[in-house]
């Protein structure tokens, strides 16, 4: 009988997104592909530009300075290690959003924070900043320019946006950061899975990673878990594709491992 009320009410909240999208109506989340480049070719050329688009750094920015409840892990683990590693990248940080945020409750004094993100973000965020709407010291950089020594990496709602692994973004850097720390990380049982999240008035490939796969990849990366916190309120159903079940959000501190001999913890830091 479970079985049989929970298929009824899939098939009433899929037939109830199908209708929505044929008034033109699209849920934040629609689709289910294997690969960020089957996500893509099932956009409209005008939208395959991706998250490259300084349309979308306006969307939500105000909101997102905002400090949320699942932002506190984070604070916590900078409040820790930002004296003993001042040099933070935030990857896929939008216009200075976390900077914004976390300032007023963090000493950043001696601390450099330079934002990693798309060519067409860092434009949005440049013109900003000029305009006096976000802080000056704060520094971009996109992906095509030299990316700073880091002490500290942190990509807090970057890993189900990038087309890069966690392993290929560390190993872009001038040498393996001291620490990272991980916010909203979208994961699942079973193998990945890429939907399209609407964005504004434009869809975005949106990836969910399987669980498995990614707790092989951080112990292959090197880095313990020092930390990590479910953040149910992140939780997603795709309408379109209610049996694959829902996405789970995560984050995590990590710590470059001691018998890598690269970057060791800091003295006294427990692993």
């Amino acid at each position: 009988m479970r079985a049989l009320l929970r298929a009824a009410r899939f098939g009433t909240g899929l037939a109830a997104a199908r209708a929505r999208m044929a008034l033109g109506r699209v849920p934040r989340f629609s689709g289910a592909w294997d690969t960020r480049e089957a996500a893509l070719a099932a956009l409209p050329p005008a939208e395959t530009r991706g998250y490259d688009d300084p349309g979308i750094a306006e969307v939500s920015f105000e909101a997102m300075c905002q400090r949320e409840v699942w932002d506190y892990p984070v604070l916590h683990w900078l409040h820790r290690w930002l004296p003993e590693a001042p040099r933070l990248l935030d990857a896929g940080g939008h216009m200075g959003t976390k900077r914004i945020a976390f300032g007023p409750l963090l000493d950043l004094e001696g601390v450099t924070w330079t934002v990693l993100d798309t060519p067409g973000i860092v434009a949005a965020a440049r013109a900003a900043q000029a305009a006096g709407r976000i802080p000056a010291d704060l520094a971009f950089v996109a992906p095509s320019g030299a990316p700073p020594e880091t002490d500290l990496l942190l990509a807090s709602g970057l890993m189900q946006y990038v087309d890069r692994s966690l392993t290929e973004i560390v190993e872009a850097l001038p040498a393996r950061p001291r620490h990272i720390l991980l916010n909203k990380v979208a994961l699942r049982p079973g193998p990945q899975i890429i939907t399209h999240e609407r964005l504004g008035d434009v869809r975005v490939p949106y990836r969910i990673r399987g669980h498995g796969d990614w707790a092989r990849e951080l112990d292959r990366l090197g880095y313990d878990t020092v930390d990590s916190w479910r953040i149910p309120d992140l939780s997603h159903r795709i309408p379109t594709h209610p049996w694959l079940g829902e996405s789970e959000s995560w984050g995590f501190a990590l710590t470059a491992r001691r018998d890598t001999g690269d970057n060791p913890a800091p003295k006294g830091e427990t692993v």
